[in-house]
Protein backbone atom coordinates (compact mmCIF):
# COMPACT_ATOMS: atom_id res chain seq x y z
CA UNK A 1 0.00 0.00 0.00
CA UNK A 2 1.21 3.52 -1.08
CA UNK A 3 2.46 5.65 1.40
CA UNK A 4 -0.66 8.78 2.22
CA UNK A 5 1.24 12.12 1.31
CA UNK A 6 0.02 14.71 3.33
CA UNK A 7 0.93 18.49 3.40
CA UNK A 8 0.25 20.54 6.33
CA UNK A 9 -0.31 24.41 6.08
CA UNK A 10 0.19 27.20 8.68
CA UNK A 11 1.86 30.27 9.36
CA UNK A 12 2.71 29.75 13.14
CA UNK A 13 6.36 28.12 13.19
CA UNK A 14 5.85 26.42 16.04
CA UNK A 15 2.39 24.59 15.21
CA UNK A 16 3.85 23.92 11.80
CA UNK A 17 6.53 21.93 13.24
CA UNK A 18 4.55 20.45 15.78
CA UNK A 19 2.04 19.10 13.41
CA UNK A 20 4.81 17.99 11.11
CA UNK A 21 6.37 15.78 13.67
CA UNK A 22 3.20 14.19 14.71
CA UNK A 23 2.00 13.06 11.22
CA UNK A 24 6.02 11.68 10.32
CA UNK A 25 5.06 9.87 13.19
CA UNK A 26 2.29 8.60 12.95
CA UNK A 27 4.04 7.33 8.97
CA UNK A 28 2.98 9.63 6.72
CA UNK A 29 4.71 11.19 3.89
CA UNK A 30 4.64 15.13 5.21
CA UNK A 31 4.93 18.76 3.36
CA UNK A 32 5.25 21.79 4.78
CA UNK A 33 4.18 25.43 3.85
CA UNK A 34 4.56 28.10 6.11
CA UNK A 35 1.83 30.49 4.36
CA UNK A 36 -1.09 29.65 1.54
CA UNK A 37 0.68 30.96 -1.28
CA UNK A 38 3.40 28.86 -0.74
CA UNK A 39 1.04 25.51 -0.07
CA UNK A 40 -0.71 26.50 -3.49
CA UNK A 41 2.21 26.18 -5.62
CA UNK A 42 3.12 22.76 -4.01
CA UNK A 43 -0.16 21.70 -4.54
CA UNK A 44 -0.07 22.77 -8.41
CA UNK A 45 2.81 21.00 -8.64
CA UNK A 46 2.80 17.52 -6.94
CA UNK A 47 0.25 15.37 -5.89
CA UNK A 48 -1.13 15.38 -1.98
CA UNK A 49 -4.06 12.89 -0.37
CA UNK A 50 -4.99 15.11 2.93
CA UNK A 51 -4.41 18.48 3.38
CA UNK A 52 -4.42 20.09 6.64
CA UNK A 53 -4.68 23.88 6.85
CA UNK A 54 -5.22 26.42 9.31
CA UNK A 55 -7.87 28.51 8.03
CA UNK A 56 -6.81 32.15 9.18
CA UNK A 57 -3.69 33.09 7.16
CA UNK A 58 -2.67 36.64 5.64
CA UNK A 59 -3.19 37.20 1.92
CA UNK A 60 -4.27 33.90 0.93
CA UNK A 61 -6.34 32.37 3.67
CA UNK A 62 -7.20 28.05 4.48
CA UNK A 63 -10.55 28.88 2.26
CA UNK A 64 -8.29 29.89 -0.92
CA UNK A 65 -6.14 26.77 -0.73
CA UNK A 66 -9.14 24.35 -0.15
CA UNK A 67 -10.65 25.64 -3.03
CA UNK A 68 -7.67 25.57 -5.33
CA UNK A 69 -6.90 21.67 -3.71
CA UNK A 70 -10.09 20.71 -4.52
CA UNK A 71 -9.37 22.13 -8.60
CA UNK A 72 -6.26 20.40 -9.09
CA UNK A 73 -7.01 16.69 -6.79
CA UNK A 74 -10.79 15.77 -6.60
CA UNK A 75 -10.41 12.94 -4.61
CA UNK A 76 -8.35 14.76 -2.06
CA UNK A 77 -9.59 15.40 1.30
CA UNK A 78 -8.96 18.92 3.04
CA UNK A 79 -8.89 19.20 6.87
CA UNK A 80 -9.57 23.06 8.07
CA UNK A 81 -7.89 24.26 11.54
CA UNK A 82 -8.61 27.52 13.40
CA UNK A 83 -8.13 28.83 16.81
CA UNK A 84 -11.56 30.87 15.77
CA UNK A 85 -13.76 28.37 15.63
CA UNK A 86 -17.24 29.25 15.22
CA UNK A 87 -19.78 27.45 13.81
CA UNK A 88 -20.90 29.80 10.42
CA UNK A 89 -16.70 29.50 9.94
CA UNK A 90 -17.23 25.52 9.90
CA UNK A 91 -20.18 25.58 8.44
CA UNK A 92 -18.90 27.33 5.63
CA UNK A 93 -16.02 25.08 4.92
CA UNK A 94 -17.75 21.88 5.48
CA UNK A 95 -19.89 23.97 2.34
CA UNK A 96 -16.94 24.12 0.22
CA UNK A 97 -16.35 21.02 -0.02
CA UNK A 98 -13.73 20.64 3.55
CA UNK A 99 -13.60 16.93 5.02
CA UNK A 100 -13.59 17.72 9.03
CA UNK A 101 -13.09 20.87 11.52
CA UNK A 102 -10.99 21.15 14.21
CA UNK A 103 -10.57 23.51 16.36
CA UNK A 104 -7.50 24.82 18.16
CA UNK A 105 -6.05 24.18 20.59
CA UNK A 106 -6.04 20.57 19.12
CA UNK A 107 -6.39 17.30 20.67
CA UNK A 108 -4.07 14.91 19.44
CA UNK A 109 -6.71 12.24 19.80
CA UNK A 110 -9.01 14.04 17.77
CA UNK A 111 -6.03 14.70 15.23
CA UNK A 112 -5.17 11.14 14.81
CA UNK A 113 -8.58 10.35 14.32
CA UNK A 114 -9.89 12.28 11.65
CA UNK A 115 -6.50 12.22 10.22
CA UNK A 116 -7.12 8.27 9.76
CA UNK A 117 -10.78 8.63 8.73
CA UNK A 118 -9.46 11.35 5.63
CA UNK A 119 -6.63 9.52 4.61
CA UNK A 120 -8.39 5.82 4.76
CA UNK A 121 -11.68 8.10 2.52
CA UNK A 122 -8.95 8.83 0.06
CA UNK A 123 -7.66 5.14 -0.44
CA UNK A 124 -10.63 4.01 -0.62
CA UNK A 125 -11.37 5.94 -3.46
CA UNK A 126 -8.05 5.21 -5.01
CA UNK A 127 -8.87 1.55 -4.37
CA UNK A 128 -12.59 1.62 -6.55
CA UNK A 129 -10.76 3.57 -9.27
CA UNK A 130 -8.46 1.06 -9.61
CA UNK A 131 -10.80 -1.98 -9.34
CA UNK A 132 -13.54 -0.06 -11.69
CA UNK A 133 -10.66 -0.39 -14.22
CA UNK A 134 -9.49 -3.92 -13.87
CA UNK A 135 -13.58 -4.14 -14.65
CA UNK A 136 -13.64 -2.44 -17.66
CA UNK A 137 -10.31 -4.23 -18.69
CA UNK A 138 -12.36 -7.68 -18.22
CA UNK A 139 -15.94 -7.16 -18.48
CA UNK A 140 -17.58 -4.22 -16.91
CA UNK A 141 -16.53 -1.63 -19.86
CA UNK A 142 -18.74 -1.49 -23.04
CA UNK A 143 -16.84 -2.53 -25.07
CA UNK A 144 -17.37 -1.89 -28.74
CA UNK A 145 -14.86 -3.75 -31.28
CA UNK A 146 -14.12 -2.28 -34.48
CA UNK A 147 -11.34 -0.67 -36.49
CA UNK A 148 -13.78 0.70 -39.34
CA UNK A 149 -13.37 4.11 -39.55
CA UNK A 150 -17.10 5.07 -39.80
CA UNK A 151 -17.42 3.08 -36.39
CA UNK A 152 -14.76 5.22 -35.33
CA UNK A 153 -15.93 8.31 -35.95
CA UNK A 154 -19.34 7.26 -34.50
CA UNK A 155 -17.73 6.40 -31.11
CA UNK A 156 -15.97 9.66 -30.71
CA UNK A 157 -19.56 11.30 -31.83
CA UNK A 158 -21.07 9.26 -28.87
CA UNK A 159 -18.20 10.46 -26.45
CA UNK A 160 -18.92 13.65 -27.10
CA UNK A 161 -22.63 13.75 -26.59
CA UNK A 162 -23.03 11.41 -23.88
CA UNK A 163 -22.56 14.22 -21.28
CA UNK A 164 -25.04 16.35 -22.56
CA UNK A 165 -28.22 14.81 -21.43
CA UNK A 166 -29.96 15.32 -24.79
CA UNK A 167 -32.32 13.01 -26.60
CA UNK A 168 -30.42 10.77 -29.11
CA UNK A 169 -32.57 8.14 -31.78
CA UNK A 170 -30.45 5.05 -32.95
CA UNK A 171 -30.93 3.91 -36.68
CA UNK A 172 -29.94 1.14 -38.11
CA UNK A 173 -30.32 -3.06 -39.01
CA UNK A 174 -31.75 -5.46 -36.42
CA UNK A 175 -28.50 -6.80 -34.54
CA UNK A 176 -26.18 -4.20 -35.64
CA UNK A 177 -25.52 -3.35 -31.82
CA UNK A 178 -27.99 -0.33 -31.32
CA UNK A 179 -29.03 -1.33 -27.46
CA UNK A 180 -24.74 -2.12 -27.16
CA UNK A 181 -24.50 1.50 -28.38
CA UNK A 182 -26.90 2.80 -26.18
CA UNK A 183 -25.11 1.08 -23.48
CA UNK A 184 -21.66 2.78 -24.57
CA UNK A 185 -23.06 6.30 -24.00
CA UNK A 186 -24.81 5.46 -20.93
CA UNK A 187 -21.19 4.52 -19.71
CA UNK A 188 -19.92 8.01 -20.87
CA UNK A 189 -22.49 9.63 -19.22
CA UNK A 190 -22.65 11.40 -15.76
CA UNK A 191 -25.60 8.78 -15.38
CA UNK A 192 -23.06 6.41 -15.69
CA UNK A 193 -23.82 5.03 -11.44
CA UNK A 194 -27.61 5.61 -12.47
CA UNK A 195 -29.87 2.61 -13.32
CA UNK A 196 -30.10 1.81 -16.77
CA UNK A 197 -33.02 -0.18 -18.59
CA UNK A 198 -34.51 -1.41 -21.86
CA UNK A 199 -37.39 -2.52 -23.89
CA UNK A 200 -38.67 -3.54 -26.51
CA UNK A 201 -41.59 -1.62 -27.64
CA UNK A 202 -42.97 -3.95 -30.85
CA UNK A 203 -42.41 -7.42 -28.23
CA UNK A 204 -46.01 -5.95 -26.28
CA UNK A 205 -49.42 -4.70 -26.50
CA UNK A 206 -50.37 -1.32 -25.73
CA UNK A 207 -51.74 -2.36 -22.38
CA UNK A 208 -48.85 -4.55 -21.36
CA UNK A 209 -46.62 -2.00 -22.52
CA UNK A 210 -48.14 1.09 -20.48
CA UNK A 211 -47.90 -1.27 -17.40
CA UNK A 212 -44.31 -2.35 -18.04
CA UNK A 213 -43.28 1.36 -18.48
CA UNK A 214 -45.24 3.40 -15.92
CA UNK A 215 -46.54 0.61 -13.48
CA UNK A 216 -49.87 0.77 -11.33
CA UNK A 217 -51.26 1.21 -8.48
CA UNK A 218 -52.47 -1.89 -6.21
CA UNK A 219 -56.11 -2.19 -7.26
CA UNK A 220 -55.70 -0.23 -10.77
CA UNK A 221 -56.98 -3.06 -12.02
CA UNK A 222 -58.24 -7.21 -11.21
CA UNK A 223 -54.83 -9.15 -10.53
CA UNK A 224 -52.82 -5.75 -9.37
CA UNK A 225 -52.53 -7.15 -5.90
CA UNK A 226 -49.62 -4.66 -5.24
CA UNK A 227 -47.97 -1.12 -6.32
CA UNK A 228 -45.80 -1.80 -9.30
CA UNK A 229 -42.94 0.57 -10.62
CA UNK A 230 -42.63 0.89 -14.38
CA UNK A 231 -39.63 1.13 -16.00
CA UNK A 232 -39.53 5.13 -16.52
CA UNK A 233 -39.95 5.38 -12.88
CA UNK A 234 -37.44 2.43 -12.03
CA UNK A 235 -34.49 4.26 -14.42
CA UNK A 236 -34.95 7.54 -12.65
CA UNK A 237 -31.34 8.47 -12.55
CA UNK A 238 -30.79 6.87 -15.29
CA UNK A 239 -31.40 5.68 -18.87
CA UNK A 240 -33.87 4.34 -20.58
CA UNK A 241 -33.42 2.84 -24.05
CA UNK A 242 -36.69 2.26 -26.18
CA UNK A 243 -35.97 0.24 -28.53
CA UNK A 244 -38.42 -0.07 -32.08
CA UNK A 245 -40.39 3.35 -30.78
CA UNK A 246 -42.26 3.84 -34.13
CA UNK A 247 -44.37 0.72 -32.58
CA UNK A 248 -45.91 2.56 -30.06
CA UNK A 249 -49.29 3.13 -30.17
CA UNK A 250 -50.82 6.46 -30.77
CA UNK A 251 -52.19 6.48 -27.33
CA UNK A 252 -48.99 5.23 -25.81
CA UNK A 253 -46.82 8.13 -28.11
CA UNK A 254 -48.84 10.87 -25.81
CA UNK A 255 -48.03 9.45 -22.73
CA UNK A 256 -44.25 9.74 -23.49
CA UNK A 257 -44.60 13.33 -24.64
CA UNK A 258 -45.82 14.29 -21.65
CA UNK A 259 -43.08 12.85 -19.83
CA UNK A 260 -40.32 14.15 -21.63
CA UNK A 261 -42.05 17.71 -21.63
CA UNK A 262 -43.08 17.34 -17.80
CA UNK A 263 -40.47 15.05 -16.42
CA UNK A 264 -43.19 13.69 -14.66
CA UNK A 265 -45.73 10.62 -15.18
CA UNK A 266 -48.45 8.60 -13.27
CA UNK A 267 -48.93 5.15 -12.62
CA UNK A 268 -51.94 2.97 -13.88
CA UNK A 269 -54.83 3.91 -11.60
CA UNK A 270 -52.50 6.85 -9.92
CA UNK A 271 -54.23 10.60 -8.84
CA UNK A 272 -51.03 12.02 -8.66
CA UNK A 273 -47.89 12.10 -10.18
CA UNK A 274 -44.27 10.98 -9.76
CA UNK A 275 -41.75 13.21 -10.60
CA UNK A 276 -38.96 11.43 -12.47
CA UNK A 277 -35.45 12.07 -14.11
CA UNK A 278 -34.52 10.23 -17.14
CA UNK A 279 -32.82 9.80 -20.39
CA UNK A 280 -34.73 8.68 -23.19
CA UNK A 281 -32.51 7.23 -25.83
CA UNK A 282 -34.84 5.25 -28.28
CA UNK A 283 -34.10 3.54 -31.76
CA UNK A 284 -35.29 2.28 -34.75
CA UNK A 285 -34.84 0.39 -38.18
CA UNK A 286 -38.09 1.71 -39.85
CA UNK A 287 -37.88 5.18 -42.09
CA UNK A 288 -39.46 7.34 -39.22
CA UNK A 289 -40.40 10.43 -41.76
CA UNK A 290 -42.70 7.65 -43.63
CA UNK A 291 -44.28 6.81 -40.38
CA UNK A 292 -44.97 10.13 -38.99
CA UNK A 293 -46.07 11.25 -43.06
CA UNK A 294 -48.68 8.74 -42.77
CA UNK A 295 -49.78 9.60 -39.49
CA UNK A 296 -48.27 6.64 -37.51
CA UNK A 297 -46.03 8.59 -35.54
CA UNK A 298 -46.11 11.79 -34.14
CA UNK A 299 -44.35 14.75 -35.29
CA UNK A 300 -43.72 16.40 -31.79
CA UNK A 301 -42.65 12.90 -30.29
CA UNK A 302 -39.87 12.62 -32.87
CA UNK A 303 -38.98 16.43 -32.90
CA UNK A 304 -38.29 15.74 -28.61
CA UNK A 305 -36.81 12.13 -29.30
CA UNK A 306 -34.77 13.38 -32.05
CA UNK A 307 -32.08 15.81 -30.41
CA UNK A 308 -28.93 13.93 -32.66
CA UNK A 309 -29.23 11.07 -34.95
CA UNK A 310 -26.63 8.20 -35.06
CA UNK A 311 -26.82 5.16 -37.92
CA UNK A 312 -25.01 2.42 -36.82
CA UNK A 313 -23.98 0.77 -40.01
CA UNK A 314 -24.47 -2.78 -41.22
CA UNK A 315 -21.72 -5.20 -40.87
CA UNK A 316 -22.08 -5.26 -44.94
CA UNK A 317 -20.69 -1.57 -45.02
CA UNK A 318 -17.88 -2.75 -42.39
CA UNK A 319 -16.34 -5.89 -43.58
CA UNK A 320 -13.24 -4.53 -42.08
CA UNK A 321 -14.48 -5.68 -38.99
CA UNK A 322 -15.43 -9.17 -39.97
CA UNK A 323 -12.01 -10.53 -38.84
CA UNK A 324 -11.63 -8.45 -35.54
CA UNK A 325 -15.26 -9.43 -34.44
CA UNK A 326 -14.91 -13.01 -35.33
CA UNK A 327 -11.65 -13.83 -32.92
CA UNK A 328 -13.40 -11.74 -29.95
CA UNK A 329 -16.00 -14.04 -30.20
CA UNK A 330 -14.23 -17.09 -30.72
CA UNK A 331 -12.06 -16.04 -27.81
CA UNK A 332 -15.65 -15.07 -25.46
CA UNK A 333 -17.45 -18.57 -26.47
CA UNK A 334 -13.90 -20.50 -26.35
CA UNK A 335 -14.05 -19.23 -22.65
CA UNK A 336 -17.46 -19.68 -21.69
CA UNK A 337 -17.16 -23.48 -23.04
CA UNK A 338 -13.50 -24.10 -21.53
CA UNK A 339 -12.16 -24.95 -25.01
CA UNK A 340 -8.74 -24.25 -26.35
CA UNK A 341 -10.15 -22.55 -29.69
CA UNK A 342 -7.35 -20.01 -31.22
CA UNK A 343 -7.65 -19.58 -34.88
CA UNK A 344 -10.22 -19.28 -37.68
CA UNK A 345 -8.96 -20.80 -41.12
CA UNK A 346 -8.61 -19.27 -43.79
CA UNK A 347 -11.09 -20.94 -45.50
CA UNK A 348 -13.32 -19.82 -42.89
CA UNK A 349 -12.34 -16.62 -42.61
CA UNK A 350 -12.41 -16.15 -46.73
CA UNK A 351 -16.28 -17.40 -46.48
CA UNK A 352 -17.04 -15.09 -43.61
CA UNK A 353 -15.97 -11.84 -45.68
CA UNK A 354 -18.04 -12.81 -48.63
CA UNK A 355 -21.30 -13.42 -46.74
CA UNK A 356 -23.38 -10.41 -47.22
CA UNK A 357 -24.54 -10.96 -42.99
CA UNK A 358 -28.45 -10.30 -43.34
CA UNK A 359 -28.49 -10.77 -39.61
CA UNK A 360 -25.34 -8.18 -39.18
CA UNK A 361 -23.21 -8.52 -35.82
CA UNK A 362 -25.52 -10.88 -34.01
CA UNK A 363 -25.61 -13.24 -36.97
CA UNK A 364 -21.97 -13.62 -36.32
CA UNK A 365 -21.72 -13.96 -33.01
CA UNK A 366 -24.32 -17.02 -33.31
CA UNK A 367 -22.18 -18.46 -36.34
CA UNK A 368 -18.84 -18.32 -34.12
CA UNK A 369 -20.86 -19.19 -31.15
CA UNK A 370 -22.07 -22.95 -32.75
CA UNK A 371 -18.65 -23.13 -34.77
CA UNK A 372 -16.88 -22.93 -31.39
CA UNK A 373 -19.36 -26.02 -30.06
CA UNK A 374 -18.81 -27.78 -32.86
CA UNK A 375 -15.15 -27.58 -32.69
CA UNK A 376 -12.61 -30.61 -31.12
CA UNK A 377 -9.36 -29.18 -31.94
CA UNK A 378 -7.48 -25.73 -31.83
CA UNK A 379 -9.35 -24.16 -35.01
CA UNK A 380 -12.48 -23.19 -36.75
CA UNK A 381 -12.53 -25.23 -39.67
CA UNK A 382 -15.08 -24.97 -42.77
CA UNK A 383 -16.98 -28.00 -41.37
CA UNK A 384 -18.04 -26.66 -38.87
CA UNK A 385 -19.93 -23.79 -40.43
CA UNK A 386 -23.82 -24.31 -41.25
CA UNK A 387 -24.18 -25.94 -44.58
CA UNK A 388 -26.08 -22.96 -46.33
CA UNK A 389 -23.24 -20.77 -45.20
CA UNK A 390 -20.24 -22.90 -46.20
CA UNK A 391 -21.85 -23.55 -50.03
CA UNK A 392 -23.45 -20.24 -50.31
CA UNK A 393 -21.95 -18.11 -53.00
CA UNK A 394 -22.22 -14.25 -52.15
CA UNK A 395 -23.06 -11.98 -55.04
CA UNK A 396 -22.75 -8.37 -53.09
CA UNK A 397 -23.89 -5.18 -54.74
CA UNK A 398 -20.85 -3.04 -53.54
CA UNK A 399 -17.31 -3.40 -55.08
CA UNK A 400 -14.12 -3.90 -52.64
CA UNK A 401 -13.58 -0.67 -52.70
CA UNK A 402 -16.77 0.14 -50.79
CA UNK A 403 -18.68 1.93 -53.48
CA UNK A 404 -21.88 1.11 -55.36
CA UNK A 405 -20.79 -0.15 -58.93
CA UNK A 406 -23.05 1.10 -62.15
CA UNK A 407 -25.51 -1.01 -63.77
CA UNK A 408 -23.46 -1.54 -66.46
CA UNK A 409 -20.57 -2.72 -64.30
CA UNK A 410 -23.52 -5.11 -62.72
CA UNK A 411 -24.66 -6.03 -66.07
CA UNK A 412 -21.06 -7.18 -67.35
CA UNK A 413 -20.69 -8.96 -63.88
CA UNK A 414 -23.89 -10.66 -63.81
CA UNK A 415 -23.17 -11.68 -67.69
CA UNK A 416 -19.93 -13.56 -66.75
CA UNK A 417 -21.52 -15.07 -64.13
CA UNK A 418 -24.46 -16.75 -65.84
CA UNK A 419 -21.63 -17.89 -68.62
CA UNK A 420 -19.61 -19.70 -65.98
CA UNK A 421 -22.94 -20.95 -64.69
CA UNK A 422 -23.87 -22.68 -68.10
CA UNK A 423 -19.94 -23.64 -68.68
CA UNK A 424 -19.81 -20.80 -71.42
CA UNK A 425 -22.48 -22.42 -73.54
CA UNK A 426 -24.00 -19.32 -74.99
CA UNK A 427 -27.36 -20.85 -76.36
CA UNK A 428 -28.18 -21.88 -72.89
CA UNK A 429 -26.59 -18.37 -71.49
CA UNK A 430 -29.26 -16.68 -73.78
CA UNK A 431 -31.87 -18.58 -72.76
CA UNK A 432 -31.38 -17.72 -68.91
CA UNK A 433 -30.88 -14.03 -69.08
CA UNK A 434 -34.29 -14.39 -71.02
CA UNK A 435 -32.87 -12.87 -74.33
CA UNK A 436 -31.92 -13.90 -77.42
CA UNK A 437 -28.66 -15.27 -78.62
CA UNK A 438 -27.86 -11.87 -80.99
CA UNK A 439 -29.12 -9.54 -78.16
CA UNK A 440 -26.18 -11.80 -76.05
CA UNK A 441 -24.01 -11.30 -78.73
CA UNK A 442 -24.34 -7.67 -78.90
CA UNK A 443 -23.58 -7.34 -75.00
CA UNK A 444 -20.34 -9.91 -75.09
CA UNK A 445 -19.05 -7.74 -77.45
CA UNK A 446 -19.72 -4.50 -75.58
CA UNK A 447 -18.59 -5.62 -72.70
CA UNK A 448 -15.39 -7.46 -74.38
CA UNK A 449 -16.22 -10.79 -73.59
CA UNK A 450 -17.06 -12.06 -76.96
CA UNK A 451 -14.34 -14.73 -76.89
CA UNK A 452 -15.76 -16.25 -73.82
CA UNK A 453 -17.42 -20.15 -73.93
CA UNK A 454 -17.99 -21.48 -76.82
Amino acid sequence: MTQTKILIVDDERVALQNLERFMANEGYEVVTASNGATAIKHIESQHFDVVLTDLTMDKVDGMQVLKRCLQCHPDAEVIMITGFATLESAVNAMKQGAFHYIAKPIHIEELRKVTKEAAEKVALKKENKELRSILDTYQGKVKIITQNAAMLTLLETARQIAPTDCSIIIRGESGTGKELLVRYIHHHSAREGGPFFAINCGAFTDELLTNELFGHEKGAFTGAMAQKRGLIEMASGGTLFLDEVTEMSPSMQVKLLRVIQEREMFRVGATEPVAVDVRIISATNKAVREAIKSGKFRSDLYFRLNVVTMRVPPLSERKDDIAILSYHFLKKYATLMKKEVHEISKEVMDCLKGYEFPGNVRELENIIERAVALTTGKSVEASHLSDDLRYLTVTTFRRKDGNIPTLEEQERSYITWVLNEMNGNKTLAAKALGIDRVSLWRKLSKYGLDSAGE
